[in-house]
C-alpha cells in the first residue's frame, strides 16, 4: 500500500469525515430505505431507488476514506527541523518577476485548499518547489504558459 503524507489536522479531518459517514449518513440512508419500503411496491418506488443510489455512493465514500486513513503517513510540520530546503509541510513565500507575492503550504492531497494557500504535494507547483532552497528560482508549467517564481521564504509551522 502506498503511503500518503498528511498533516495532523488533515488526518483528524479524514477520521472525522469517516466517522460522520458511518454514524450519521449511512444510518440516515438506512432509515430512508426502510421508510421507502414501508410505502409498498419497491419496483416503481422512486424514493427507494434514490435511497439505494445514495447508499451505494455512501459506501463508496466510506471505502475511499478507509483507504485514505489506512495509507496516511502523518507528518507534523511544526516538529520538523527548521531548514531552508522545501519539503512536505513547508510554508513557502514566493514572488514573481512582476512583484506578485504568494504564500503556499505544501500538504497532503486530501487536504488541499487553494483558496487558503494550501496545495497538494502532488501539484505541479509543489513538485517544482520540493527540494529547492530559499533564494532559488522555480519554473512552473501553467495553462497560461511557463511561470517563474523566486522562493523568498521557507518556514515550518
Amino acid at each position: 500500500m502506498q503511503r500518503n503524507p498528511v498533516t495532523p489536522k488533515g488526518y483528524i479531518a479524514l477520521q472525522a469525515e469517516l466517522k460522520r459517514q458511518k454514524s450519521v449518513v449511512r444510518i440516515g440512508i438506512v432509515r430512508d430505505i426502510e421508510e421507502a419500503r414501508a410505502h409498498g411496491d419497491i419496483s416503481e418506488n422512486a424514493e427507494f431507488e434514490d435511497a439505494k443510489e445514495r447508499q451505494s455512493m455512501c459506501e463508496g465514500r466510506i471505502a475511499l476514506l478507509e483507504n485514505q486513513v489506512a495509507a496516511a503517513e502523518v507528518i507534523d510540520p511544526s516538529k520538523m527541523k527548521q531548514q531552508d530546503r522545501i519539503v512536505f509541510g513547508a510554508t513557502v513565500d514566493l514572488e514573481n518577476e512582476a512583484g506578485d507575492a504568494r504564500t503556499y503550504q505544501i500538504i497532503g492531497e486530501t487536504e488541499f485548499d487553494i483558496d487558503n494557500g494550501k496545495i497538494s504535494w502532488k501539484s505541479p507547483l509543489a513538485q517544482a518547489l520540493i527540494g529547492k532552497n530559499d533564494g532559488d528560482e522555480v519554473e512552473v508549467p501553467a495553462p497560461g504558459g511557463r511561470q517563474v517564481w523566486e522562493v523568498v521564504g521557507v518556514r515550518y509551522i
